[in-house]
């Protein structure tokens, strides 16, 4: 039998890292909004601020749910990032600078969040379960939109 207050401390710190990693890429991806120039300006600013808008509200969700588990969330930016460890950029960059480092942020936070999704199933937690899936369905779907553009 696990320890269960071992799987849920497990369990709480990856939430938390799902929690940085979020906050990490909204920045990331606010910084690409304001900065994006180019022949696909529109559409990108758009995207990426239709992106930091969800993480937004997301990042809250998550929050909410380490508090649900009688657990504290993180916070702070020195500590989320420290926590993520994302490769920060700085504008000017191209266009398609943005979104291959956009889409590699999105994919440490995917791995990280398929990381909490199996630690909440060893929990039996279905609650932190389907909020890991459905923050892994989103960032796929984003991934497959960032990778597109870059056709």
């Amino acid at each position: 039998m696990k320890n269960t207050k071992a799987v849920s401390t497990a369990l709480t710190d990856s939430l938390n890292q799902v929690l940085a990693d979020s906050y990490a890429l909204m920045s990331l991806t606010h910084l690409a909004h304001w900065n994006v120039e180019g022949e696909g300006f529109f559409a990108l600013h758009t995207a990426f601020q239709t992106q930091y808008e969800e993480l937004f509200t997301a990042i809250d969700e998550i929050a909410e749910r380490i508090r649900a588990l009688n657990a504290y969330a993180i916070g702070g930016l020195g500590t989320f990032a420290q926590a993520a460890r994302m490769k920060e950029f700085a504008a000017p960059m191209s266009q398609e600078k943005y979104v291959k480092l956009l889409i590699e942020a999105n994919e440490k936070l995917l791995a990280d969040a398929v990381a909490a999704r199996d630690l909440a199933g060893q929990a039996n937690d279905a609650e932190s379960q389907d909020l890991m899936i459905g923050r892994i369905t989103l960032h796929q779907k984003t991934v497959w939109m960032l990778k597109s553009y870059l056709k």
